[in-house]
């Protein structure tokens, strides 16, 4: 039996002896970096292995047609060495030891679905919080695992967070298990999609990179080879012969080398059918319903689909619960970047699917991915995707405006300032110009800290405050557009315009403002 926990067995002759049996003693295994690492690292790597374990179990909770475990890991000192070395010991496995997938996109050629499945059921069970990867071991027996974190904290320096989630989602394709485990399908693009089901997963090196690794090479991608059938038809043959087998399998489920799908599952179908009809409800809820359905999806799974996380933040934001901080935003984020790069196609840029990536995190209110958007659609300068651009017709300029309005309401100032001169010329909107909403939009910018990092006047700053107020000072003076003339309030405008410029160290500008403030004034005598 492959045993993946510590077991202490005391001698039969004597229950007094303290003495281990060593005649039914276990080989083992003890570990150690090959460069010299911190200390505490060793505890971190024990704490990873032993978090994964408790997912495993969670895992295996849920009846899957194979249960996973990973191999409890201790620590072994030694107290009478020079400089008390420390080691990693766990039981030894035999069998033929495989790295299933690692933590930079790599997934193994044999295809096999539950260790694919795990990671994929970690990321939704832990709300998109984590998910456990670099499986590998021996059957399901799994040793030296990594955890990708939402935040990138804690679980070392391996721990990519939500770039290295996108590049496992990036050649991950969605077998029977998941879908018995009720996993949604994570959003690729067209051609992501093909490449999955045509080329092999990922052709990189299957070794465990670090952050400063990752960052070092992740613009070198190898080329991907062919496989002899697609995915598609590969996973599809494998749950029609599992569903055709009638017989009861004799060996341990961590024993065997191949997965079995069985189709008889009445507690993951029971639990799939409730879903679909919670999905398939109202969305008109009362307040005891919102509180109901938060409490609810707070403790099921989060799906991987843009759709469920919508209608997810949709709720959040209806019963004002949590903040837009989509961890799926990012993951789509990172990959509108890996595809501009080309990551996954041999170094020729995927503008297209970066596009699609860049959408959907938009779409779930990333707001560095709605500004990129917005300007896209309005043809306007932006900084991802740069080679990328839509065709000027009047739906996508409303398409950009929507998206740009949507980063204004979340405080950009950039966005807020588009927002203004759209309304200010009617150049985006066309009839829809408004004087007044532009005066409205220029004074939030303004009310929006103008400062560097180090709290300074950014001198760099492409609209500081006192043009901000000589525009406002002009649609005042002039008046139109459902906005009043106000000669006193442009006046006072004006001369604000002149202060601040003097602040800005703008001393002509200000000389300039200071004599319109007079001039208007003196129009107003008159």
């Amino acid at each position: 039996k492959k045993l993946s926990n510590w077991k202490k067995s005391r001698c039969e002759e004597d229950v007094n002896d303290s003495s281990l049996d060593w005649k039914q003693a276990l080989n083992c295994v003890v570990k150690s970096y090959i460069d010299p690492v911190e200390r505490f690292i060793y505890f971190e790597d024990c704490k990873l292995q032993m978090d994964a374990k408790l997912w495993g179990e969670e895992y295996t909770r849920h009846n899957p047609p194979k249960k996973v475990d990973i191999i409890q890991v201790s620590i072994l000192e030694f107290i009478n060495r020079p400089g008390k070395p420390i080691y990693h010991l766990e039981h030894f496995v035999e069998g033929d030891y495989i790295k299933y997938n690692s933590n930079s996109g790599y997934v193994d050629e044999t295809l096999r679905a539950t260790p694919q499945a795990f990671s994929h059921f970690t990321f939704e069970r832990s709300a998109h919080q984590l998910i456990v990867v670099d499986v590998q071991g021996v059957g399901d027996l799994y040793t030296d695992p990594q955890v990708h974190t939402a935040d990138g904290k804690s679980y070392g320096e391996a721990n990519l967070g939500p770039k290295g989630m996108a590049l496992f989602f990036s050649s991950h394709t969605c077998n029977p298990l998941c879908e018995l485990l009720s996993l949604t399908e994570f959003d690729l693009s067209k051609k992501g999609r093909q490449r999955l089901l045509t080329s092999q997963f990922s052709n990189q090196s299957s070794s465990t990179l670090s952050i400063k690794d990752f960052e070092r090479i992740n613009s070198v991608v190898n080329p991907v080879s062919p496989v002899e059938e697609s995915l598609e038809d590969y996973f599809l043959k494998r749950a029609s012969e599992s569903s055709s087998n009638q017989t009861t399998p004799t060996q341990s489920p961590l024993e065997s080398p191949v997965d079995d799908f069985s189709m008889d599952f009445p507690v993951i179908r029971s639990r799939r059918k409730s879903r679909q009809r919670h999905d398939s409800g109202d969305d008109v809820f009362d307040k005891n319903d919102e509180e109901r359905l938060f409490q609810q999806h707070r403790r099921s799974h989060r799906g991987s689909s843009v759709a469920a996380e919508i209608k997810l933040f949709s709720l959040k934001k209806f019963t004002g619960k949590m903040k837009n901080t989509s961890i799926l935003g990012k993951i789509h984020f990172e990959l509108a970047r890996y595809n501009e790069m080309g990551r996954f196609t041999d170094k020729e840029p995927d503008l297209e699917s970066g596009f699609y990536h860049l959408i959907l995190a938009a779409d779930l209110g990333l707001t560095d991915a709605v500004i990129n958007a917005g300007n896209i659609y309005l043809q306007l300068p932006h900084d991802l995707l740069v080679e990328f651009s839509v065709e000027d017709t009047e739906e996508n300029r409303i398409k950009g405006y929507n998206y740009i309005l949507e980063a204004a309401n979340g405080g950009d100032r950039k966005s807020m300032i588009i927002i203004a001169k759209a309304h200010d010329s009617g150049e985006i909107l066309g009839h829809e110009r408004s004087w007044n909403e532009a005066v409205h939009w220029y004074q939030c910018a303004m009310d929006t800290a103008d400062d560097d990092d180090a709290g300074y006047f950014d001198a760099c700053m492409e609209d500081p405050n006192y043009s901000l107020m000589v525009r406002q000072a002009e649609l005042y003076r002039k008046g139109g557009f459902d906005l009043a003339q106000d000669l006193q309030q442009a006046a006072e405008l004006y001369n604000s315009a002149a202060e601040n410029a003097t602040a800005s160290m703008k001393g002509r500008l200000a000389t300039k403002y200071y004599m319109i403030a007079e001039e208007i004034w003196g129009e107003m005598d008159e």
